[in-house]
């Protein structure tokens, strides 16, 4: 049964964050945990649910905390239906869904792609990525679709890794992306050479540096389709070829570019506004696409155990499509 704590609010202690208090006074439930705990409403402030751990407790008296029962740190295998692109016993390439984590995590414990592969795999995955990230070579956001490849021993693991590590700058790994993004960049094409690291406002984004601090990041793109009026266009078609893999990459570079996603709440929010002037139509595909719109189209990389370059494409899935053709409409 989930255990239920209750922390009485002192005098000195209101005007200050829910998650900062909570973790003063709770030291056994890391930062990450407690955060988790707040977003999937396990935390009440005087008996009314909350889901925002940067709540300041101006007249709050009380908050209750429901713990829930310790998960296994182990995954366990699930049936989840899974997109095989290609598979052989060094390897498995996965299209993988928009809305499925890659591994377990904080407020992310099961219904991953990792209980997945572990109900398809067995006892076959590479163990090097760790328990919670076994085969685990490079990762897709959440709301992001398209390919990615998994390793399913050690050896292939430690090639595959390799070649994600160097980037593709001694070898011939290849990462391209779908994106739609807000208005048109003012070139055919360019790249994106700007650091990144953690945002010092939120820590769960991603944030442009200057040269010289957190770690380099290199996006090239190049424009295929523009949509809306020719003197005005409202969003255009990008292709993202990735020089290094940083998490939220694309996203956050569009951004600082002037160009966030289409459907982009973490990074584009600002542009809210401009969703009025889509085409009916298009306002209605965005909101059904209900997430960034950016897919993983193209992955090569070479075999680690044969040396053969094998290279992969994936279509547009339903919902993206679907917004690009309201778009062209």
């Amino acid at each position: 049964m989930p255990e239920t704590i209750t922390v009485d609010i002192a005098p000195e202690e209101r005007g200050e964050r829910l998650d900062r208090v909570l973790a003063q006074r709770l030291p056994d439930l890391s930062r990450s945990r407690l955060k988790a705990l707040i977003l999937d409403g396990h935390v009440r402030l005087d008996g009314a649910l909350i889901n925002d751990p940067g709540l300041k407790l101006k007249n709050a008296t009380s908050v209750s905390v429901d713990v829930p029962d310790a998960i296994d740190p182990e995954p366990k295998a699930e049936n989840i239906p899974l997109s095989i692109i290609y598979e052989d016993e060094d390897l498995i390439v996965i299209d993988k869904p928009a809305g499925l984590v890659v591994h377990p995590g904080a407020g992310n414990e099961t219904g991953t792609l990792v209980n997945a592969l572990i109900a398809h795999c067995g006892d076959t995955l590479s163990g090097i990525g760790g328990v919670k990230r076994p085969g685990i070579v490079h990762r897709l956001d959440k709301d992001t679709s398209g390919l990615l490849v998994v390793a399913k021993n050690d050896a292939a693991h430690q090639g595959l890794s390799a070649q994600f590590a160097d980037h593709g700058r001694t070898g011939p790994l290849e990462r391209a992306y779908r994106a739609l993004v807000w208005g048109v960049p003012d070139r055919a094409s360019g790249t994106i050479d700007a650091n990144l690291d953690r945002s010092t406002h939120a820590r769960d984004k991603m944030a442009v540096v200057r040269e010289g601090k957190g770690r380099e990041a290199i996006t090239h793109w190049q424009r295929e389709e523009s949509f809306g009026d020719p003197k005005a266009p409202i969003a255009s078609l990008l292709t993202c070829r990735l020089e290094t893999g940083r998490t939220h990459q694309i996203r956050v570079h569009m951004t600082h570019l002037g160009h966030p996603l289409l459907g982009d709440a973490t990074y584009g929010s600002g542009y809210k506004t401009k969703e009025k002037h889509l085409p009916p139509a298009a306002q209605t595909a965005l909101a059904d696409l209900g997430r960034q719109a950016l897919h993983a189209a193209e992955l090569g990389f070479v075999h680690p155990r044969t040396g053969e370059f094998m290279h992969f494409e994936s279509e547009l899935p339903p919902d993206f499509e679907h917004l690009l053709t309201a778009l062209r409409g």
